[in-house]
């Protein structure tokens, strides 16, 4: 049982090694994925968003982005929310809700955010779906979903990235010290695999 499982996790391995090593050589900088190099979170699928319009509580509503990043409000039917931050949408809404109302007043707060997803699976004890709340190393979150397991390859860790990228993460190297720059910043989607 064990050896075959050994031998799904290689195939798959091998697999994923030769179709995405080329692209490997490129490695991510700053803090990728929900939240942008100037600090602004964007919104995702998913995520619970409360919308105010002062003095309309018929539009004013929390709700969640759908799964195709849009949402629903009265009057202005499906908006795109996903891929926007929390004050662009604000100017957005603005802009369709003086079709409506003179002057509106809009205010919009992400109150829960669940599209910041990332996957672990392979050798180690719980692998998994991981909802993250912040930006997060490939380090925190294999800390997190650790311990590996006995059959671990440490030093072949990759991450999938959803553009078909697989990049090489060396677990030894990392905590040794000797790469530390390695040790990078996960994007939403990203699949960590551990041979």
């Amino acid at each position: 049982m064990a050896l075959r499982r050994h031998v799904i996790t290689a195939g798959l391995v091998g697999s994923l090694i030769v179709t995405g090593i080329a692209a490997a050589q490129e490695q991510p900088k700053g803090r990728p994925g929900a939240v942008e190099a100037d600090g602004q979170y964007r919104i995702g699928p998913e995520d619970v968003l409360d919308i105010a319009v002062w003095n309309n509580t018929a539009i004013s509503r929390t709700m969640p982005v759908r799964p195709d990043g849009k949402i629903s409000l009265p009057l202005l039917n499906d908006m795109q929310a996903a891929g926007l931050t929390p004050s662009q949408l604000r100017d957005v809404l603005l802009q369709k809700l003086t079709d409506y109302m003179p002057a509106p007043e809009v205010s919009v707060i992400v109150r829960e955010v669940h599209s910041f997803k990332v996957s672990v699976i392979g050798e180690i004890r719980t692998p998994g779906h991981y909802e993250l709340k912040s930006p997060t190393t490939v380090l925190d979150l294999l800390a997190k979903a650790g311990p590996f397991t006995d059959f671990a390859s440490r030093s072949r860790i990759f991450v999938l990235r959803s553009s078909g990228t697989a990049i090489p993460f060396n677990y030894n190297k990392v905590v040794s010290r000797h790469a530390p720059e390695e040790n990078f910043f996960l994007q939403p989607g990203d699949i960590i695999v551990v041979p």
